[in-house]
Protein backbone atom coordinates (compact mmCIF):
# COMPACT_ATOMS: atom_id res chain seq x y z
CA UNK A 1 0.00 0.00 0.00
CA UNK A 2 2.81 2.22 0.95
CA UNK A 3 4.33 1.55 -2.83
CA UNK A 4 1.14 2.91 -4.28
CA UNK A 5 1.12 6.34 -2.35
CA UNK A 6 4.23 7.08 -2.67
CA UNK A 7 4.25 6.05 -6.42
CA UNK A 8 0.63 8.47 -6.77
CA UNK A 9 2.46 11.00 -5.21
CA UNK A 10 5.55 11.32 -7.65
CA UNK A 11 3.12 10.83 -10.77
CA UNK A 12 1.04 13.92 -9.08
CA UNK A 13 3.79 16.16 -8.12
CA UNK A 14 5.73 15.37 -11.68
CA UNK A 15 2.09 16.08 -12.98
CA UNK A 16 2.08 19.75 -11.54
CA UNK A 17 5.74 20.74 -12.58
CA UNK A 18 4.48 19.90 -16.23
CA UNK A 19 1.31 21.38 -15.97
CA UNK A 20 3.14 24.39 -14.68
CA UNK A 21 5.70 24.29 -17.04
CA UNK A 22 3.26 24.33 -20.30
CA UNK A 23 0.73 26.89 -18.65
CA UNK A 24 3.69 29.44 -17.70
CA UNK A 25 4.63 28.86 -21.61
CA UNK A 26 1.35 29.86 -23.29
CA UNK A 27 1.27 33.50 -24.74
CA UNK A 28 -1.37 35.88 -22.89
CA UNK A 29 -3.40 36.46 -25.97
CA UNK A 30 -4.18 32.47 -25.70
CA UNK A 31 -4.71 31.98 -22.27
CA UNK A 32 -8.04 33.12 -21.60
CA UNK A 33 -9.62 30.68 -24.89
CA UNK A 34 -7.43 27.41 -23.88
CA UNK A 35 -9.28 28.36 -20.38
CA UNK A 36 -12.95 27.34 -21.79
CA UNK A 37 -10.99 23.97 -23.13
CA UNK A 38 -9.21 23.10 -19.24
CA UNK A 39 -13.44 23.54 -17.83
CA UNK A 40 -14.34 20.33 -19.58
CA UNK A 41 -10.54 18.63 -17.63
CA UNK A 42 -11.87 19.92 -14.75
CA UNK A 43 -15.27 19.01 -15.10
CA UNK A 44 -14.18 15.27 -15.90
CA UNK A 45 -12.08 16.10 -12.17
CA UNK A 46 -15.40 17.24 -10.38
CA UNK A 47 -17.14 14.21 -11.29
CA UNK A 48 -14.01 12.10 -10.48
CA UNK A 49 -13.38 13.42 -6.94
CA UNK A 50 -17.60 13.16 -6.36
CA UNK A 51 -17.16 9.45 -6.83
CA UNK A 52 -14.45 9.50 -4.59
CA UNK A 53 -15.72 11.16 -2.12
CA UNK A 54 -18.86 9.59 -2.48
CA UNK A 55 -17.75 6.22 -0.46
CA UNK A 56 -19.69 4.90 2.83
CA UNK A 57 -16.80 5.18 4.94
CA UNK A 58 -15.03 8.38 6.24
CA UNK A 59 -10.87 8.33 5.19
CA UNK A 60 -8.71 10.44 4.02
CA UNK A 61 -9.10 9.97 0.40
CA UNK A 62 -13.08 10.63 1.20
CA UNK A 63 -11.66 14.39 2.81
CA UNK A 64 -9.40 14.83 0.09
CA UNK A 65 -11.93 13.84 -2.28
CA UNK A 66 -14.64 16.43 -0.73
CA UNK A 67 -11.93 18.86 -1.10
CA UNK A 68 -11.29 18.07 -5.11
CA UNK A 69 -15.16 18.68 -5.53
CA UNK A 70 -14.96 22.08 -3.84
CA UNK A 71 -12.18 23.38 -5.85
CA UNK A 72 -13.02 21.93 -9.04
CA UNK A 73 -16.19 23.45 -8.94
CA UNK A 74 -14.65 27.05 -7.96
CA UNK A 75 -12.39 26.36 -11.10
CA UNK A 76 -15.06 25.09 -13.49
CA UNK A 77 -16.91 28.07 -12.71
CA UNK A 78 -14.16 30.97 -12.65
CA UNK A 79 -13.17 29.43 -15.90
CA UNK A 80 -16.99 29.99 -17.59
CA UNK A 81 -17.06 33.53 -15.96
CA UNK A 82 -13.94 34.50 -17.18
CA UNK A 83 -14.73 33.05 -20.90
CA UNK A 84 -18.26 34.60 -20.89
CA UNK A 85 -16.35 38.07 -19.70
CA UNK A 86 -14.22 37.86 -22.91
CA UNK A 87 -17.10 36.78 -24.91
CA UNK A 88 -18.94 39.90 -24.39
CA UNK A 89 -15.45 41.94 -25.20
CA UNK A 90 -16.24 40.70 -28.58
CA UNK A 91 -19.78 41.36 -29.34
CA UNK A 92 -20.68 44.91 -30.85
CA UNK A 93 -22.03 47.38 -28.38
CA UNK A 94 -25.34 48.73 -29.95
CA UNK A 95 -26.03 52.33 -30.68
CA UNK A 96 -27.90 54.65 -28.75
CA UNK A 97 -30.81 56.33 -30.45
Amino acid sequence: MAEGLIAALVVFVLASFVGFEVINKVPPTLHTPLMSGSNAISGIAVLGAILISGQRNLSVTVILGVIAVALATINVVGGFLVTDRMLQMFKKKEAKA
